[in-house]
């Protein structure tokens, strides 16, 4: 396969010494790499504080581009000049050498720069803009016009509905909230409807029993209808969730191209098991966007790892239903989302790492229903990262690392993008040069990735 490579933030991190790392890049096989978001970590009192961070942007915003499409232009802030020339220089580098290069960023990403989730929309309203389309065009035309060197943009999680059964990250599935609610009205949908649907299956969730569990969740679709007895009322809010969500990315695909430059767009889903709940259809998805990136993330607890997921599910499960043992809650997970984790029969289970099953049949199932819904092994790239930062996520190993790949080639993926959090460790940049170009040498005075310490730290090591 080839790799790219996630050039993520702090985008200093990178600047410094960028030729080297390309270099050993480029000799281990990656073709690609993906920027942004398009902010630099400031001194305090230069910037906004966002997330605890205090952050300026890596570009000045074009008014003139905003006024055309009716909306204000974000507001001027400080910038560095010595930074954003860094970073066109290491772009202009790796035009040089061929690379794909896509910005991860969008205009949802600079309005949480500048105003911290606030709306600057301005002379829009819900009939001319219903999902935010336009300013999410602007937003990259913006950043394109400030970045010619890049191919196109990547949007992440698109349209996507909450899918955590739990309360995690401040939303849960099983709730409609007013900004939920607000989402659903701009895609047409009859909220009361909706918001009756959703409570039902809630009180359903609540109430399960051993019995109910034992036969039904076992016995495929129409025995799982029956489990979570599913009316009218439940699978309109299903299909709303879902209409709302490829909404969001008709809108954003019409308005994209009617920008004066022809470019890539990127969206970047959840993996497929959770694809339903999310309404992040990919097969619908692959209409809207020339490449559809899942997100390979499988590390237990933190955000957004299959395992921690399905965990947190079947706690909140047996917690709503003290009847139940933990094999019950994991069939209630299964019967849902056809999704079964392999030597997993309890929680406990969970924390002893991934079977060599786990990458064979899972990770591989995967990524054939990507390759599936899309048609076309050039548009499907998994997002690959193995969960420590900024996910939070239990650290999952370099074997585990070469288990996803593993599997997705067999599958027959060709691309991934590699998400280093915070950098490649020395053995994950092993196994994907290893796997993927000229297996890296260690040489101590060349390029060593900063996850791990260099031999020379130690003493007068010099390993290679």
């Amino acid at each position: 396969m080839t790799p790219w490579i996630f050039v993520h933030n702090p985008l200093e991190h990178w600047l410094g010494d960028y030729r080297r790392t390309f270099d050993a890049w480029e000799d281990g096989g990656v073709r690609g790499i993906v920027v942004g978001r398009l902010w630099f970590q400031q001194e305090p009192g230069n910037g906004i504080p966002l997330w605890g961070e205090v952050l300026t942007p890596a570009f000045a915003a074009d008014p003139k581009i905003y006024a055309k499409f009716g909306i204000n232009p974000p507001p001027s802030t400080p910038r560095n000049l010595e930074k954003e020339k860094q970073l066109h220089q290491m772009l202009d580098d790796a035009v040089s050498r061929g690379w794909h290069i896509m910005i991860f960023d969008s205009r949802d990403g600079l309005r949480l720069l500048y105003q911290r989730g606030e709306s600057i929309v301005s002379g829009l309203g819900e009939q001319e803009d219903p999902h935010g389309a336009i300013e999410v065009a602007a937003g990259i035309q913006d950043i394109l016009e400030a970045f010619p060197q890049a191919h196109g943009v990547i949007l992440d999680q698109p349209g996507e509905q909450d899918y955590e059964l739990a309360y995690h990250r401040g939303t849960q599935w099983l709730e409609l909230d007013d900004y939920k609610k607000w989402k659903l009205s701009v895609a047409g949908v009859d909220v009361e409807r909706a918001a009756a649907g959703m409570a039902y299956l809630n009180h359903r969730f609540r109430n399960l029993t051993p019995e109910l569990v034992r036969y039904h969740a076992s016995g495929g679709m129409l025995a799982a209808l029956e489990l979570f007895d599913v009316n009218d009322d439940v699978l309109y809010w299903l299909r709303a969730r879902r209409q709302a969500a490829l909404g969001f990315m008709a809108a954003v695909r019409e308005q994209v191209d009617r920008l004066e430059r022809r470019l890539e767009l990127g969206g970047i889903p959840r993996t497929a098991a959770f694809s339903g709940l999310t309404g992040n259809d990919l097969h619908e998805m692959a209409s809207y966007f020339d490449y559809v990136l899942p997100k390979h993330y499988f590390w237990h607890r933190g955000n957004d790892g299959m395992y921690g997921t399905v965990a947190r599910w079947a706690k909140q499960i047996g917690a709503w239903n003290a009847d139940l043992n933990e094999t019950d809650c994991f069939a209630v997970v299964k019967a849902l989302m056809g999704l079964e984790l392999p030597r997993i029969n309890s929680l406990a289970d969970m924390d002893l790492g991934f079977p060599d099953e786990f990458f064979s049949h899972v990770v591989h199932n995967e990524s054939k229903r990507a390759l599936a819904a899309v048609g076309d092994d050039q548009r499907v790239i998994a997002w690959v990262s193995t969960g420590r930062n900024p996910h939070g996520g239990e650290p999952m190993t370099a074997r585990d690392l070469h288990g996803i790949l593993a599997a997705s080639q067999e599958a027959g993926l060709q691309r991934f993008l590699f998400q280093p959090d915070p950098d490649l460790s020395a053995s994950e940049w092993t196994v994907i040069s290893g796997m993927c170009g000229n297996r890296w040498r260690q040489d101590p005075q060349g390029y060593w990735p900063s996850d791990s310490t260099p031999p020379e730290a130690f003493g007068r090591d010099q390993e290679t």
